[in-house]
């Protein structure tokens, strides 16, 4: 076995493999006994296209180009779709990103619309339909915009005829409740289609600080009453909403601490647990129940798990199976539970569960390794002290090659991973942009510093009024602790992140001497610019939590923003960057990189037209993970030792 210093390893991953196995299936659900869901096409310009599992064992792909199945509600989006069969076969509706019009698909036809193109500020969009038993309408959420400002807009309950009389009138389709709520998440009806409940919450709050679940009676003509609020508010965060078969209410609730599932108002598991997570989509499915009174479920501290949980006893039945990360999108038939499931060493594959055999197997977007397992890492998952001896949750993902070791006297370099949100969390599956990373013998660690999900209330309520502070502590808690263990290199250390990753890792680079170098990902970098509307609406009040009430506290949003102190950085970056980003828009990226420049600090900046928030295509994706390898090599000393690099992808 050679002996090569660390990130010279030859490795099979290179920055084309990684860009095509970006992405994962979402939004499974059932239409009649088939399994359908979305499915990613980054070489299709990132498209997300339905897939269709037949009931003989058939996949096959329901949408074709350009058709794009995404939502653009509240910018992160929501479910796109729903179906139903019947005696003609099946009709599915779908939101379509280019325009965002509702689309009705039935067999051997080509989509056709059902709602209307409008032209004021961001249009008409949809999220969340279903398509009620016995009606000729699908109810969905509608988010309209009533002006050019990303505040001039408005979200109700809405319905809309299945005829396709509301394609080019908007008066055609049915408000189902009054504008009283800025969010709205849902609805559910109950099976006797009798009552309705959803999810409802309001500037400042963001729904995992404070949502109220609302119920109200369904007339026989659709009509619904008046809304009852039957938990929620008062700092109590319900994340999901489910009729039970026999007329319960259950929902998800984290008045204990931790989102428990409640039945009628009592928690039926309580556990130090979550069994929901952040509403960052509309549409999030953690639990669903079964006709049989059970329920499935994902839980846990940090990964969730796939499970059956009985609702009268509490108890819980793990499914069999290699995975350990099931992503919040499941539906159920019968017996039958489709989700989304991966693994460290499998990608996320369309999994479906026999709830009365306990039997799993994968039913759509099988895992192919795509170059040999044995490159792949082997995470672990450990517990930091960090500042003032609080726990930080992170998991390190050494270097590993299966024919090449390093120098007994060397320590690897590492990448600190901070995730997005920052109220989220980094997932225990398969990446191959780090699995790239550490085949080369570059070692990376993924930080769920104070203020991420899956371990509590109390955890994620760290990050009030410190954002730009505890992230920024405990992912340099995190790469000292390693530093000083042996396993990394204190000299070669590097921050990255994306979204509010970004924002940490340009905090980190601002405020510490931790890192060589950064990589800074479509980012938040003006929080006074946030303050004043540079931002969309669903999270133009987020700072109110993460920082402070503005009017209150107007210099810490001055002080901590890295595009007002970027002569504080000193050490290398690069930074990447959407055109279309309407969250983290440009010009924030601009201000940065004009006060970096005259400072002088060295740094590479890409642009890309047509991305948004999110990378999507594939030579997008290619060409900034080349960016980031090309960084770490010239800052951390390894192209010095290596042969000359091929240059850009893409």
């Amino acid at each position: 076995m050679p002996t090569l210093p660390y990130g010279t390893w030859p490795s099979p991953i290179d920055a084309r493999t990684v860009a095509a196995c970006d992405g994962r299936p979402d939004d499974v659900g059932f239409v009649g006994d088939d399994v359908w869901w979305t499915e990613p096409r980054p070489k299709e310009d990132g498209r997300r296209t339905l897939m269709r599992r037949r009931s003989d064992g058939a996949v096959e792909q329901m949408l074709p180009a350009p058709w794009d199945a995404r939502s653009r509600v509240i910018e992160y989006g929501g479910r796109p779709w729903t179906g139903r069969a019947g005696t003609d076969g099946f009709l599915v509706v779908f939101a379509h990103r280019a325009d965002q019009r509702l689309y009705a698909l039935r067999p051997g036809g080509e989509p056709r619309p059902l709602t209307p193109v409008s032209a004021v500020g961001g249009g008409l969009r949809w999220a969340e339909p279903s398509l009620p038993d016995g009606r000729a309408e699908v109810w969905c959420v509608m988010e309209e915009f009533t002006g050019d400002g990303p505040g001039d807009v408005r979200r109700v309950l809405a319905a809309v005829p299945l005829d396709g009389s509301a394609a080019e009138d908007r008066d055609a389709v049915r408000e189902l409740v009054p504008e009283r709520h800025r969010f709205l998440s849902g609805p559910r009806l109950s099976l006797d289609g009798r009552r309705a409940a959803w999810l409802a919450w309001d500037h400042p709050r963001m729904p995992w600080d404070e949502t109220e679940l609302l119920v109200a009676e369904v007339d026989a003509s659709g009509v619904l009453g008046e809304p009852e609020r039957v938990a929620g508010g008062r700092s109590e965060s319900v994340a999901q909403v489910e009729w039970a078969a026999d007329g319960a209410l259950l929902y998800t609730s984290d008045r204990t601490g931790w989102w428990n599932i409640h039945r009628d108002g009592a928690p039926v598991c309580p556990r130090e647990e979550e069994f929901a997570g952040p509403l960052w989509r509309l549409g999030l499915r953690w639990s669903a129940p079964l006709d049989n009174g059970l329920a499935a479920v994902l839980h846990g501290r940090g990964a969730l798990r796939l499970g059956i949980l009985d609702v009268e006893s509490g108890e819980v039945v793990d499914a069999a199976g290699p995975w350990t990360e099931f992503a919040p999108t499941l539906a159920v038939l019968g017996d039958r539970v489709a989700a989304v499931g991966a693994s460290p060493h499998s990608g996320y594959e369309v999994v479906e569960l026999d709830a009365r055999t306990g039997h799993t197997r994968v039913v759509g977007h099988p895992h192919h390794d795509v170059v040999d397992p044995a490159y792949y890492p082997r995470p672990r998952v450990r517990t930091f002290v960090g500042a003032e001896g609080r726990e930080v949750h992170a998991t390190v993902y050494p270097p590993r090659h299966p024919d090449c070791v390093a120098p007994e006297t060397e320590c690897p370099p590492y990448v600190v991973r901070a995730h997005g949100g920052p109220t989220g969390r980094s997932t225990l599956a398969l990446d191959l942009a780090i699995a790239a990373l550490t085949s080369r013998g570059i070692g990376v660690v993924e930080v769920d510093y104070g203020g991420s999900s899956g371990y509590g209330r109390e955890y994620r309520d760290r990050l009030r009024g410190e954002w730009g502070v505890v992230d920024v502590a405990d992912c340099a808690a995190v790469a000292l602790a390693l530093a000083a263990e042996g396993s990394a290199d204190r000299d070669r250390i590097a921050v990255s992140g994306g979204s509010a990753g970004g924002w940490t890792a340009a905090a980190s680079l601002v405020g510490t001497d931790v890192y060589a170098c950064g990589t800074i990902v479509y980012p938040v970098l003006d929080l006074v610019d946030w303050a004043a509307g540079g931002t969309h609406d669903f999270e133009s009040h987020y700072l109110e939590t993460l920082v402070g009430p503005h009017a209150r506290v107007p210099e810490r949003y001055a002080e901590r923003s890295p595009a007002a102190h970027a002569d504080r950085i000193t050490a290398p970056f690069l930074l990447l960057q959407g055109l279309d980003d309407v969250i983290c828009p440009p010009a924030q990226a601009e201000r940065l990189l004009a006060r970096a420049t005259e400072r002088g600090v060295p740094h590479t900046y890409l642009a890309f037209p047509g991305e948004g928030h999110g990378f999507r295509r594939a030579e997008t994706i290619a060409r900034a993970w080349e960016a980031e390898l090309r960084l770490y090599e010239e800052v951390f000393g390894i192209s010095a030792l290596i042969r000359p690099h091929p240059g850009p992808v893409g």
